[in-house]
């Protein structure tokens, strides 16, 4: 079932193509038809029009809520984007730079061969930290910042900073957020500083770090559909649901927003740092952040997957958080055709943004029921190149 039909933009200006993107709107329900995922609220942009806003399926099948615009997501590890523009923001007021050593500002990390462990070793997913809690850490004490942050600094380095890829799930924003808070001259929570120097400012007004009662009732359950072991245990996943509270903060994961939100958010980011007057970064903070850090590294998260599916070994391609499609032919979310400066943010199983600088093209997609991350992969890829191909002029 498709809601809000014939509220889009005209396509007129757009130079996209309404029958392509029509096929991808239906592709969208049949894959919900078949039982893949439950629903979906998407958006496709060009030069920062939307043209196209569709909430179709449902985004509480046991409760037979049927799928709205409005609808709030768990944006899963979009939260890392989040976190890492509140972090940049700080490169650039001057609080700390790419180089600083993390325990120049939490002295208490630096032991255990983590000394020399920076922000950039953080931002990249090279820092060689464990990606895995710590061992012995109560799940209740994972969504707090700085319980995780106690435990993390305890743990020794597991691998030579800056020489391999290996993507940190949960600890490495939290390490960030630490720091952003430690200097922060108003002691604010974590959650305050998102809500007062990037939600509020851009008018992300259903977006939030923490889940506050009056974004509740719109709120998307987390419900997996997967039995096939993948990266994350569905059971675990599932958990969120409650751990996740109104006094809970998770930098890494732990954010909630709706399609629009996360649009206005990579609008800010394909301006160069800046929407409606607002700026949040400065133009060349972002170019660095959606420029490859990682060279020619794999991302060994992916590891699990290439065995599993007989994939072939790619370069990592990660900016500062952000990742980029790069060149060659390998699985990507982004899609095959996507321009190589693509940048993106994704959420195990079930969400996606990314920003095509040369085609000035945006997608958000934003699903219910968590798919496992490699068919996830596979789901994104076909449509983000059913974005792609709706580009006629």
């Amino acid at each position: 079932m498709r809601k809000s039909k014939g509220k889009n933009h005209d396509h007129k200006d757009s130079g996209l193509d309404p029958k392509a993107l029509g096929r991808l709107a239906e592709t969208i329900e049949k894959d919900i038809a078949q039982g893949l995922y439950d629903g979906a609220v998407f958006i496709v942009a060009r030069h920062g029009n939307i043209t196209m806003h569709e909430a179709i399926g449902h985004t509480d099948l046991a409760n037979k809520r049927v799928a709205k615009k409005d609808d709030i997501f768990h944006l899963m590890s979009i939260t890392k984007k989040l976190t890492t523009v509140i972090v940049l923001a700080a490169i650039d007021r001057g609080d700390f730079s790419l180089t600083t050593k993390v325990s120049e500002v939490i002295p208490e990390f630096g032991v255990k061969g983590k000394q020399n462990v920076t922000v950039q070793h953080i931002l990249t997913h090279t820092s060689g930290l464990n990606t895995e809690l710590p061992f012995l850490l109560p799940p209740n004490q994972a969504v707090n910042i700085h319980e995780l942050v106690k435990a993390v600094s305890n743990d020794r380095l597991f691998r030579l900073p800056g020489k391999v890829v290996s993507y940190n799930a949960l600890t490495a924003h939290a390490i960030l957020a630490e720091m952003v808070c430690r200097l922060d001259a108003g002691r604010r929570p974590f959650r305050q500083i998102m809500a007062d120097d990037l939600f509020k400012p851009l008018g992300m007004n259903d977006t939030s770090l923490t889940l506050y009662p009056d974004l509740a009732d719109r709120r998307v359950p987390i419900v997996t559909r997967y039995a096939t072991p993948g990266l994350f245990d569905p059971a675990m996943i599932e958990s969120m649901n409650l751990l996740y509270t109104e006094e809970t903060e998770s930098p890494s994961g732990g954010a909630i927003g709706t399609a629009s939100d996360i649009f206005r958010f990579a609008e800010m980011l394909r301006r160069g740092g800046e929407l409606d007057g607002v700026r949040i970064l400065s133009p060349e903070i972002v170019k660095t952040a959606i420029t490859n850090q990682t060279g020619s590294l794999p991302n060994d998260i992916f590891d699990y997957a290439r065995e599993m599916r007989g994939w072939p070994e790619w370069p990592a391609y990660i900016g500062l958080t952000f990742f980029l499609r790069g060149e060659g032919e390998f699985p990507t979310p982004m899609g095959l055709n996507a321009s190589p400066g693509t940048f993106s943010g994704q959420g195990t199983g079930s969400t996606i943004f990314w920003v095509d600088p040369e085609r000035d093209l945006t997608f958000v997609c934003l699903t219910a029921g968590l798919i496992e991350d490699g068919d996830n992969i596979i789901r994104f890829q076909k449509l983000s190149d059913m974005v792609v191909a709706a580009v006629v002029d």
